[in-house]
C-alpha cells in the first residue's frame, strides 16, 4: 500500500478513476529495487504509469517532459547523483523518496543543488518513506539484502567485535524495525531474552519509539498513518529472539515445499533460479557438452498453487501438481472437441441442433483460454521446480535425513546408528552429513565423550566433510549450557504413510520410487514455543525473565512483569541473527489453530543451511 501511494506521487490511488495514469519514470538504487521487486511486477508498475524503471547509478538520458519518482537510500553518493540530475535537468519534476529518514545536512545539500541548478520549483516533493525492510510474504519480512553481511549472524557473533561495531549493527537493525512499525502504524509491546543481541535491539528500539512519540509535532504514530486500520485496537506484541537460542533448526533438513526450495535450490527474494537439465540424451563423443539453460521463476502471492502448497509436505505437492495437470488436460481436450464439432459441414440434423448449444460452450471455452494458459504456465513452473527438488531428494536421500533428524531432535529411538549414516557413501553430500552430525551434537543432552567424538570426526573426515563448523558449535554449546538447559523440540516424529498411491501411477511426471511419504505432526520449534508463552501469557521458566518494554509508558523500567495480562491477538516474531523458512512455516502452522490471531515473522537475514554453515565455518581463524 505504501509503495503504491508513493508511486502515485504520495497520494492514495483512487480506486475507480478512469482515464490514463500519469506516465512517469521510477529511479531506484539497489536497496529500492530489492524492496519493490518482491511486491510489484513490471506489469503492475506499468498499470501505475511507470514506463521506465532505472537504477540511479546507470547512464540515463534526459526525458525533460516526464516527472520522475526517486526511491533511494539517503547515502552520500546517491545524493550527489540526484544533485547531478537536477543540474543536468533530466526530468520535468522530481519526487524524492528516501527509504530511510534523511538527515538535515543532506537535505540542505539537495536544496543547495536545486538553487544552483535553478530547479527549486521542479522538486515537487521530498518524503521519508520509512520502508527500509523487504516484505516477502503477507506475514514475513527480512531487513535487507544489499550489504547483508553487515548484520549477519557471523557479524553479530564475532568474538573480536568491538563495541562501536556492535552499536552500528544494532542501529542498522533498529532503523529497519522502526520503519516496519511506522509502516504498520502501531506501537508494539516488546519482549526479549536477557543478555543477548536481541536485548540490545529491544533497548534501542524502545528508546527510538519513545523519542518519536514524545516529539508530538513530528510523531509518525498519530492517527492518519496507513496501517491505522490494519490492526485491531489492541497493540501487537513484538518478540525479539536471538538466533543463538536454537542453532539446530537452521541446519535441519526439511520436508515442506517452500523450505525445500530454499534449502536445495537457488531461491532468493521470492525468485528461484534453475539450471534446466537438457534431458538424458547422450552427447556424441567429442561434441561440446550442451550448455545448461538458466531459468528463473517468481514464486509470488499471485501464484495460487504456491500460496496453497508452499507449506505442504513435498509428496503432497508432487501429487497436487499431477492433479492440476490432469484437470488442465481435461479442459484442453474439451476445447479441442468443441472445435472439431463446430467444424461440422453437411446437412446432419443432429449437428445443426447441437450447434446453438455448442456455440455458447465454445464461447465460454475460448473466453477461459487466458485463464487456461495461466494455469498451464503455473503447472509447468511447478513441474520444473518440483522436479528439481525431487532430484535432490533422491540423489541425497533427504527424506532419510529429515526423518532421522526429527528423531534426534525429538529424542526418539534411532533405528540406525549415526556412524552408519555418516559412513554410508550413498546417503547425501558431505555437507548433509555435517548438518546431521551438528544437529546431533547440538541436541544431545550430554556431549559425546572424547573417544566417541574422535570416531565421529574420523568418519566425517573420511566422508569428505569440512570439520571447521564443529569448533564453533562446540564453543557455542559450552556457552549456551551455562546459560540455559538444552532446548527441547517436542516429541513427535513423522509417520511414514506407505508409498504414494497416486503418484506411483504410471502416468505421473514424478518418479517417486523409494522416496518416503512422510507426514508432519505439528510440533512447536523453540521460536514458536517462546511466542506461544508470551502471546498467551503462559508462565514458563523459558520465558519468565524476558524483559518487558512499553514505549508508551512515560518511564522505561527494567521489569519482566507484563502490565498487560490479556493474551495478544497480533504478534511479530523477529529473529536477530537470521531466520529460515522452517521456522516461518512452523509459526504459520501454529497460528492456524488459533482463531482470529495473526503472527508475522521477520529476521535480520534469511539463510539456508549451506549459507549458515559458511558463516560459522571461518570462526576458526580467530
Amino acid at each position: 500500500v505504501a509503495l503504491k501511494r508513493m508511486l502515485n506521487f504520495n497520494v492514495p490511488p483512487v480506486k475507480n478513476s478512469t482515464g490514463e495514469p500519469v506516465w512517469k519514470v521510477l529511479i531506484y538504487d539497489r536497496f529500492g529495487q530489492d524492496i519493490i521487486s518482491p511486491l510489484l511486477s513490471v506489469k503492475e508498475l506499468r498499470d501505475m504509469g511507470i514506463t521506465l524503471h532505472l537504477l540511479l547509478h546507470s547512464d540515463r538520458d534526459a526525458i525533460p517532459d516526464v516527472p520522475a519518482v526517486y526511491f533511494v537510500m539517503p547515502t552520500e553518493e546517491n545524493i550527489d547523483r540526484m544533485c547531478q540530475d537536477l543540474r543536468n535537468q533530466l526530468y520535468e519534476s522530481y519526487y524524492l523518496n528516501f527509504i530511510s529518514a534523511i538527515s538535515r545536512s543532506k537535505l540542505e545539500d539537495i536544496a543547495n543543488a536545486a538553487i544552483g541548478a535553478n530547479a527549486v520549483t521542479q522538486v515537487a516533493k521530498v518524503f521519508d518513506q520509512y520502508l527500509n525492510f523487504i516484505t516477502l510474504e503477507d506475514d514475513m519480512f527480512v531487513l535487507c539484502n544489499q550489504n547483508k553481511e553487515l548484520v549477519s549472524y557471523r557479524a553479530i557473533n564475532r568474538p573480536d567485535i568491538t563495541d562501536t561495531e556492535m552499536e552500528t549493527i544494532m542501529d542498522t537493525i533498529v532503523d529497519s524495525l522502526f520503519c516496519f512499525f511506522v509502516t504498520l502504524g502501531a506501537i508494539p509491546i516488546i519482549r526479549c531474552s536477557r543478555g543477548t543481541a536481541a536485548e540490545m535491539v529491544a533497548v534501542k528500539l524502545d528508546k527510538k519509539l519513545r523519542e518519536n512519540l514524545r516529539d508530538a509535532r513530528n510523531s509518525l504514530f498519530t492517527g492518519d498513518t496507513l496501517g491505522a486500520g490494519q490492526f485491531s485496537f489492541q497493540r501487537p506484541l513484538l518478540v525479539l529472539v536471538d538466533r543463538n537460542i536454537d542453532l539446530a533448526t537452521p541446519l535441519h533438513h526439511t520436508w515442506t515445499y517452500q523450505a525445500l526450495v530454499h534449502d536445495v535450490l537457488d531461491f532468493h527474494l521470492n525468485r528461484v533460479n534453475l539450471e534446466e537439465s537438457t534431458g538424458m540424451e547422450s552427447t556424441p563423443a567429442g561434441a561440446r557438452p550442451k550448455k545448461k539453460n538458466k531459468k528463473s521463476y517468481d514464486l509470488t502471492a499471485s501464484d495460487k498453487f504456491w500460496q496453497k502448497h508452499k507449506g505442504s509436505p513435498f509428496p503432497e505437492v508432487a501429487e497436487s501438481v499431477q492433479q492440476e495437470l490432469e484437470s488442465y488436460r481435461a479442459q484442453e481436450d474439451e476445447v479441442k472437441r468443441l472445435k472439431s464439432i463446430m467444424g461440422i459441414e453437411g446437412e446432419d440434423e443432429g449437428a445443426i441442433s447441437m450447434l446453438s448449444d455448442n456455440t455458447a460452450k465454445l464461447t465460454s471455452a475460448v473466453s477461459s483460454l487466458p485463464e487456461l494458459l495461466e494455469k498451464k504456465r503455473l503447472i509447468d513452473l511447478h513441474t520444473n521446480v518440483a522436479t528439481a527438488v525431487l532430484e535432490h531428494i533422491k540423489s541425497r536421500k533427504l527424506d532419510v535425513y529429515f526423518e532421522y533428524e526429527e528423531k534426534i531432535m525429538s529424542k526418539s529411538t534411532l533405528d540406525k546408528s549415526l556412524l552408519d549414516m555418516i559412513s554410508d557413501p550413498d546417503a547425501g553430500t558431505p555437507e548433509d552429513k555435517m548438518r546431521l552430525f551438528l544437529i546431533y551434537y547440538i541436541s544431545s543432552a550430554q556431549a559425546p565423550s572424547e573417544i566417541d567424538l574422535e570416531q565421529y570426526k574420523k568418519a566425517l573426515m573420511d566422508a569428505g566433510c569440512n570439520l571447521a563448523p564443529l569448533s564453533y558449535i562446540k564453543q557455542w554449546k559450552a556457552f549456551a549450557k551455562m546459560a540455559s538447559a538444552p532446548t527441547s523440540y517436542g516429541n513427535a516424529t513423522p509417520k511414514p504413510l506407505g508409498l504414494f498411491s497416486r503418484v506411483m501411477n504410471t502416468g505421473s511426471q514424478f518418479v517417486m520410487e523409494g522416496v518416503k511419504n512422510l507426514v508432519l505432526k505439528q510440533q512447536n520449534l523453540p521460536v514458536t514455543r517462546i511466542l506461544d508463552n508470551l502471546m498467551e501469557m503462559k508462565s514458563n521458566p523459558e520465558t519468565d525473565d524476558y524483559r518487558y518494554f512499553d514505549p508508551k509508558m512515560l518511564r522505561g523500567s527494567d521489569s519482566s512483569v507484563p502490565r498487560n495480562k490479556n493474551p495478544f491477538q497480533e504478534a511479530i516474531v523477529f529473529v536477530v541473527g537470521g531466520g529460515n523458512y522452517i521456522e516461518y512455516q512452523n509459526l504459520i502452522d501454529y497460528i492456524k489453530g488459533k482463531q482470529g490471531k495473526h503472527v508475522l515473522y521477520g529476521c535480520s537475514e534469511l539463510f539456508n543451511a549451506t549459507q549458515f554453515i559458511k558463516q560459522v565455518d571461518n570462526f576458526d581463524n580467530l
